[in-house]
């Protein structure tokens, strides 16, 4: 039941939420694509990465000194069966929409990898 409670509460926070709907549909991110889209600082979303973490949503690996993030493949049957359930419902929410459109705005004019 703790493990369930935990899925949830990692959810229930707006930040986290988007993130994780971002990482579905682009598959990985580093912490600079999701400063920009959630206009965030970088503290700010790597503490809510962190949380994602703990909770078994997130997964991360390390190249150079960048750390990319992206949805973990060794999720429980809940996760995975609400990641379902976001993208049959969750992918055309207009904040959803947004942040996706954000990201391509912003990868546009990034030039390289994160500054």
């Amino acid at each position: 039941m703790k493990h369930l409670a935990q899925i949830f509460k990692a959810l229930s926070d707006p930040v986290r939420l988007r993130i994780v709907l971002l990482l579905q549909a682009e598959g990985e991110l580093c912490v600079c694509d999701l400063m920009a889209v959630l206009g965030l600082p970088q503290s700010t979303v790597s503490r809510h990465l962190a949380y994602l973490r703990r909770s078994c949503w997130v997964d991360s690996r390390r190249e150079g000194v960048w750390i990319y993030y992206q949805l973990s493949r060794e999720s429980c049957r809940i996760c995975r069966g609400l990641l379902e359930l976001f993208a049959e419902n969750a992918g055309n929410l207009p904040e959803a929409v947004a942040d996706r459109n954000g990201l391509s705005v912003f990868r546009k004019d990034k030039v390289g990898t994160c500054p």
